[in-house]
C-alpha cells in the first residue's frame, strides 16, 4: 500500500459517519437513500460522505435503472489490515515478554527484574 494510498484511505476511515456506512455496506449494497436513513443529515450530506468513499476507493456505486446501488470494495482494507499486521506482532511480542514478566514476579523471582 502506498503512503498516499494509506493516507487517503485513514482519512476516509477517521470519520465516525464513514464507519457507520461501511458497516452497512459489509451487509449489502445499498442506495443512497438507504444509507441515509439512520443519519439527522441531509442527501447532499451523506453523497459527500459517499465521495470521500468512493475516491478512497472504499466503495464503488454501480447504475441500475434508476437505482444507484452502493457497494462496498474491501481492497483497501484488506491492504491496511496489511500494513497493521506490522504493529500487531510488535503488540503481541511486547505482551508476551510482559507476560513472562509477570509470571516471574508472580512466582516470587527475585530475578525478575533483571530480565
Amino acid at each position: 500500500m502506498t503512503q498516499d494510498q494509506l493516507s487517503t484511505t485513514l482519512s476516509a476511515l477517521a470519520d465516525p459517519t464513514r464507519r457507520a456506512i461501511l458497516a452497512r455496506l459489509a451487509l449489502g449494497e445499498a442506495s443512497v437513500n438507504e444509507l441515509a436513513e439512520p443519519f439527522a443529515m441531509s442527501l447532499p450530506a451523506v453523497s459527500k460522505h459517499l465521495k470521500v468513499l468512493e475516491k478512497a476507493g472504499l466503495i464503488s456505486r454501480g447504475r441500475e435503472a434508476q437505482w444507484r446501488p452502493c457497494k462496498l470494495e474491501a481492497g483497501p482494507l484488506k491492504d491496511l489490515n496489511a500494513w497493521l499486521d506490522n504493529y500487531r506482532q510488535f503488540w503481541e511480542e511486547s505482551l508476551d515478554k510482559l507476560d513472562l514478566y509477570l509470571q516471574k514476579l508472580q512466582e516470587g523471582d527475585g530475578n525478575a527484574r533483571k530480565s
